[in-house]
């Protein structure tokens, strides 16, 4: 009975407390996060959950931002929400014209599946948001037409080891030049 339990919730905790948001998009900031003008005039900032794409200056950031432009931008949408990030960004699904947009950046080959946080998704979209990616893969499209691509989050560790390398390089050169 206990194992019952704990697959219903595991399976539905994401669903739990859902919330719902619509607006339209007034900006597609990269290709998983945009911003949503809502009837009251206030604008949210939406991290599509799921998904990771490339960044800026990463190859294919700027054809992932574009084809997620192409899918909302200026287009009245619906966000399935129930949590914000650390930088107060909403954490949801976008749905256009009853089609989940997240999946179809995934499908496209313009993102990842982010399996680090597919325990957050629902069953039935870890099971569409893998396959989509293995079928993008299988049929090199998009970012799978690399290789070897480097997922999102390599290549922001790598630039943030970047930038600690470069401080402490600094540190270490200033205390060495003001002797």
């Amino acid at each position: 009975m206990r194992q019952v339990i704990y697959l219903l919730l595991v399976f539905t905790l994401p669903l739990a407390h859902a919330e719902t948001l619509t607006g339209r998009v007034v900006r597609v900031t990269d290709g998983d996060t945009i911003v949503v003008l809502d009837a009251s005039k206030e604008q949210h900032k939406i991290r599509l959950t799921g998904i990771d794409a490339p960044e800026r200056g990463q190859d294919y950031g700027t054809k992932s931002k574009e084809h997620l432009s192409e899918l909302v931008a200026g287009k009245s949408v619906v966000i399935d929400y129930n949590k914000y990030d650390r930088y107060q960004r909403i954490l949801g699904k976008v749905i256009f014209n009853g089609e989940d947009v997240n999946l179809e950046q995934v499908e496209a080959g313009m993102a990842w599946h982010y399996k680090k946080y597919q325990g957050e998704q629902s069953a039935s979209d870890r099971v569409k948001y893998s396959d989509a990616e293995l079928e993008a893969r299988r049929h090199k499209l998009g970012l799978w037409h690399d290789p070897n691509p480097v997922p999102p989050w390599e290549y922001r560790q790598a630039k943030r080891k970047h930038m600690n390398d470069l401080e402490s390089f600094a540190g270490k050169s200033t205390v060495r030049g003001s002797q």
